[in-house]
């Protein structure tokens, strides 16, 4: 995957926003986290999301996730993302609320689908909480669909792993 960098202009229109998109490394995972940890209603699970459980999915996944990268080396977008042979899942895609809505979520999710694209991937997944409405948003304008003729279930193997939402 290579890096994408474009420029993106900010409020003041004498500042200009230079962001980087690049593969998410084991490294990022402090500044990460601390990034998630700032964005409203978003979840992050005890053990899946600890440094741990991040390393073992990049691990698993190399190459596939991307952060959003200001000069300055602050990290202000993540999209976790992995797949199985067959399909992909987006987790944790988050901007940093005063940067949104100036194409780096967009730049994001276009990167890992190439990447996945380049793999032979062929579907891509995510789920994103009902009253999530500006992702909802985000995830139509993008052009996914919205499926309503399937159900969705899960089983927790580990109940200690549980998710803690940011007020």
């Amino acid at each position: 995957m290579q890096d994408s960098t474009s420029k993106h202009k900010e409020e003041d229109p004498e500042k200009e926003l230079k962001v980087t998109i690049r593969p998410m490394r084991e490294e990022d995972y402090d500044m990460v986290i601390k990034l998630w940890k700032t964005i409203s209603g978003f979840g992050i699970r005890t053990i899946d999301d600890a440094k741990d459980g991040v390393v073992r999915f990049l691990r698993r996944n190399p190459g596939i996730s991307v952060v959003a990268q200001q000069e300055d080396g602050s990290i202000v977008g993540t999209v976790l993302c992995g797949h199985d042979g067959r399909q992909a899942c987006f987790y944790h895609v988050c901007v940093k609320k005063e940067l949104r809505r100036r194409g780096i979520a967009t730049r994001m999710v276009k990167t890992v689908l190439d990447t996945l694209t380049a793999e032979h991937i062929n579907r891509a997944y995510l789920i994103a909480f009902k009253s999530n409405e500006g992702g909802n948003e985000f995830w139509q304008r993008q052009g996914w669909s919205f499926k309503t003729d399937r159900n969705y279930y899960e089983m927790y193997l580990n109940q200690d792993n549980n998710t803690i939402f940011n007020q």
